[in-house]
């Protein structure tokens, strides 16, 4: 139970067996997140029935908690958006469990802001559905979706206090809906010590660095209790070390809102560190959906391969069964027919060879010392690769001119288009 229930009970004198019962609920629901909900129920569950003052459960349970125990939340499927020509979105389809954290990767122009925007309801796609917890989303009121959104430039009011904008999501909902002012003030005290802001909100926006102005955003998102949390690069308009900051910070503060997030990066490291799955868009398509670990470790294209992280290609030739790279031979990956291929590996991902092994031939160009490691630039087959190493790694007397041999430790290979 968070501090707001606890405040809530406290004040709308709960008896001590009602608020055990919410206790119990609120429980039930993590167990549920996690998948750890016990396979059969106890004989007798009449004595665990809610008191009767309890008017609306604070958690639907499933009938059938066993079968599924973490069922899909968010489901999309077929989802199309042209303008005009120009295709934004084609065909997208994916599913999303309830609490996860998906992040949208890919260039400029890929789709990534206009997929947000339909799911926020301010775009209509050409076709295609959104369910969410078997509800159609399309078919809902954008205000009735209950979507919490945060914007790369914040989009605070500057006229209002801190306290100000977090309520203001609160105290524009219709009357019957509409928390009392106790109410409001319990829950935005209770987000403004979620994102680590107490005490700060009879500021002004004006009066609050850029980290600080993003969290106050993000708990006016927060306010709304919303069902999905879309975020368009949130950290966009920030430096390195306080995005740095504030992404390990987001990650603790998902795991302990528990809402379905929806985060949108043009930063892969951002993307790697956030996500419990990574969705990789080019051309509004999805060219690869998994893990951090899968998308990085198991790139499905070139494209993708050269979008999670800095890449070095050198062309090869598949025939008979073998790979040959610029004096490299060895056996030719699974499924890949004979002819023109490149091979493609991360910088850091390169063992040096003594001289009698046989490998890539290269020449340095340039050496630069980086703390513990070093980076270097060779020339192989007149292209240039930069490569990082561990200091340790590299000969004692290596200088500019002199001649390593280079085999990538864990390479990709793709046909050359």
């Amino acid at each position: 139970m968070n501090l707001f229930e606890h405040t809530r009970c406290v004040k709308e004198g709960w008896t001590l067996r009602e608020t055990v019962w919410r206790i119990a609920v609120d429980h039930a629901r993590k167990l549920l997140k996690r998948g750890r909900w016990p396979a059969r129920a106890p004989a007798d569950t009449s004595r665990f029935a809610p008191p009767t003052r309890v008017t609306e459960p604070l958690l639907n349970l499933p009938q059938n908690i066993a079968a599924d125990p973490a069922p899909m939340a968010l489901e999309i499927s077929g989802i199309t958006k042209t303008f005009g020509p120009f295709s934004a979105l084609a065909d997208i389809s994916l599913q999303a469990r309830d609490g996860e954290f998906l992040a949208l990767l890919g260039p400029s122009g890929s789709g990534k802001t206009t997929f947000l925007r339909v799911l926020a309801g301010l775009e209509q796609p050409d076709c295609g559905a959104i369910r969410f917890k078997g509800e159609d989303f399309l078919a809902l009121p954008v205000r009735d979706r209950r979507v919490g959104m945060v914007f790369q430039h914040y989009a605070l009011f500057q006229h209002m206090t801190v306290a100000r904008n977090i309520a203001f999501g609160l105290e524009v909902q219709p009357q019957p809906v509409r928390p009392s002012k106790a109410d409001i003030q319990d829950r935005v005290q209770h987000l403004l010590g979620l994102v680590q802001m107490e005490g700060l909100g009879d500021r002004f926006p004006a009066q609050l660095s850029g980290g600080q102005r993003q969290r106050i955003a993000l708990a006016r998102a927060l306010a709304i209790e919303p069902r999905i949390l879309l975020l368009d690069e949130p950290f966009g308009a920030l430096d390195t070390q306080v995005r740095r900051d504030l992404r390990l910070w987001l990650r603790e503060l998902h795991d302990r809102a528990g809402v379905t997030t929806v985060f949108v990066t043009h930063d892969q490291d951002e993307a790697m560190d956030l996500a419990d799955r990574i969705i990789v868009l080019k051309d509004g398509q999805i060219v690869q959906l998994g893990t951090p670990t899968e998308v990085y470790d198991s790139p499905a294209s070139r494209f993708v391969f050269d979008f999670m992280g800095p890449a070095c290609h050198l062309e090869g030739q598949i025939s008979a069964g073998r790979l040959s790279v610029w004096g490299w031979d060895s056996p030719a990956p699974e499924g890949l027919a004979d002819g023109p291929v490149v091979m493609c590996f991360r910088p850091d991902q390169v063992s040096l060879l003594p001289e009698s092994q046989k490998g890539i031939s290269a020449k340095v160009k340039s050496i630069h010392p980086r703390g513990s490691g070093v980076s270097l630039t060779c020339e192989v087959a007149g292209h240039d690769l930069d490569l990082r190493f561990h200091s340790r790694d590299v000969p004692q007397n290596l200088a500019c001119g002199m001649q390593l041999t280079l085999r990538p430790d864990a390479p990709r290979i793709y046909p050359r288009s």
